[in-house]
């Protein structure tokens, strides 16, 4: 098999025995990667006609053996009370492990806008970490310098259904969770294992069981390959789709040699609610600032998650909080008690953990999770016995209190057309009115913009939303931002078909 490397430069991270690795990789899964996204493709197709998820039957007996357990907690996994999440830019790697988060989830996927540069650039800078080489002197002179107890990492590689444009391999672009993952284990594995710690990963946006054995059958692979001891590898998996939502027990024992627990991802998993079934007048949502997590449909979602991990040995890992701390002190009066009310909800439902955007917030979340764990690292013995959840309470999407608003309708719009410009411009993490947003948001914005319309929905100071409606609004949104911002959101919030995401097409024609 011949590899090609279209991307310049980044010698030192794409060296031969890397490329070797990558190569390795995509001849050993890469026909196993597309037959599972055929498999999304024909599930998505049954929900249009019809069908709903369930809970699967031939897997029952992996749901209702209460005798397995996952994997121990890893050295630097124990306690996770409070992670960081960000993109492996360099200011961002500094700030990130310095922050007093316990963790840092450096992404990969909806936080770095997919441009060469970042990537490898990212690849670069967990080196440079982890060799305790990396800084940063921002344009004002300030400089930062990592401290003496970072944060334990943990990578999030693209998606399966992302491919990799620069990296080919007999002429066909690999995937990108591959070269991710790949070249992060290949020259930061051993470097993690030798600080006391290991490999360490996020997972995002599996939909099977069967995904998760893929995985595994990674981690097993790349573990031989370089001579590591199976089960150094710890994975968390993102629950942020309807359909995993059916089958955590299922991922977990897929996973289980490698499983360090699961996380609730919040907008992602709404947008997968969107996705999915959006095409059906009962899963029609209302503004996205009403779809919180006590809405009866995410609470039976994140209840299941904590008794599903507790019960397994595995943390539960709470959502994002992406507010980003202002000039302004009323502003932040109000946002942090939202924060703070968050945070403890999340402590007393059994959360183990949680997510926070900045570091302003760690304090927040280190003191919400404190007031319930104490000095234990995590409340596993809280088994959540009490909690049984069902199909319908999963799918208990038209209970969702709330209305759609002509102000929700331009805020899905503005913000969605400023995330696209920043991803344009190579930043994937942006801060849009107060918050931290990723791809995700721009998602379920766009996605519900397109559901909307899709339903002619009645707004509720009149009208509906309509084509030229959204039209207008962009006319009035998009100015100062770049023309393809407003392309990318009109193809794929206004297309006949809803685009499973955005990022495929928009990668492949503007930041290849």
């Amino acid at each position: 098999m011949r590899i090609e490397v279209l991307g310049n430069g980044y010698e030192d991270i794409l060296d031969p025995k890397a490329l070797d690795f990558l190569v390795a990789l995509d001849s050993e899964f890469a026909g196993r990667r597309v037959a599972l996204l055929d498999t999304r493709r024909a599930r998505r197709a049954r929900y249009a006609a019809g069908q709903l998820p369930h809970f699967l039957h031939e897997t029952a007996h992996i749901r209702n053996d209460p005798s397995w357990r996952v994997a121990p907690p890893a050295p630097g996994l124990e306690d996770r009370r409070v992670e960081i999440t960000g993109p492996p830019e360099r200011k961002m790697t500094v700030n990130a492990l310095n922050s007093g988060a316990r963790v840092w989830l450096a992404d990969f996927e909806d936080a770095l806008a997919p441009t060469w540069d970042n990537l490898m650039g990212g690849q670069a800078n967990l080196i440079a970490a982890l060799d305790g080489e990396i800084d940063f002197t921002d344009p004002a002179g300030k400089a930062y310098a990592l401290g003496p107890d970072p944060a334990t990492i943990v990578v999030r590689p693209r998606g399966w259904h992302l491919a990799e444009k620069h990296i080919v391999v007999d002429g066909r672009p690999i995937s990108a969770s591959l070269v991710d993952f790949g070249l992060y284990f290949f020259h930061c594995a051993q470097r993690q294992i030798d600080a006391g710690k290991g490999p360490y990963f996020y997972l995002p946006k599996l939909e099977s069981h069967r995904e998760a054995r893929l995985w595994n059958d990674v981690f097993v692979f790349a573990q031989n390959y370089l001579g590591i001891p199976q089960g150094t590898i710890r994975a968390t998996v993102l629950i942020e789709t309807i359909t995993a939502a059916f089958e955590m027990d299922e991922i977990l024992w897929e996973l289980r040699d490698h499983a360090a627990g699961l996380n609730a991802g919040r907008w992602d998993y709404i947008f997968s609610i969107i996705k999915q079934f959006g095409n059906r007048a009962d899963f029609v949502l209302p503004d996205r600032a009403d779809v919180t997590m006590t809405v009866p449909f995410l609470r039976s979602y994140t209840e299941l998650l904590v008794k599903t991990c507790h019960r397994r040995g595995a943390h539960a890992i709470g959502g994002m909080a992406a507010f980003i701390p202002s000039r302004d002190p009323a502003v932040n009066e109000v946002a942090f008690a939202k924060v703070r009310a968050d945070k403890e909800r999340e402590a007393g439902d059994g959360f183990d953990g949680s997510w926070v955007a900045h570091p302003g917030l760690v304090d927040t979340c280190e003191a919400a999770f404190t007031a319930v764990l104490g000095s234990r690292p995590h409340q596993h013995e809280r088994r959540r016995d009490e909690v049984a959840v069902n199909v319908d309470e999963l799918l208990a999407v038209d209970l969702t209190p709330g209305a759609v608003t002509a102000a929700g309708l331009r805020s899905n719009v503005a913000v969605a057309l400023r995330y696209f410009d920043s991803w344009l411009r190579g930043t994937g993490a942006a801060a849009i009115f107060d918050l931290m947003e990723d791809a995700a948001t721009a998602e379920i914005a766009r996605c519900q913009v397109w559901q909307w319309v899709h339903h002619r929905t009645p707004l509720a100071e009149g009208g509906a939303v309509t084509e030229d409606l959204v039209r207008s609004i962009v006319d009035e949104e998009e100015a100062g931002l770049r023309p393809a911002a407003a392309r990318i959101f009109l193809e794929t919030a206004l297309a006949e078909e809803l685009p499973a995401f955005f990022t495929p097409d928009a990668y492949a024609r503007y930041l290849v």
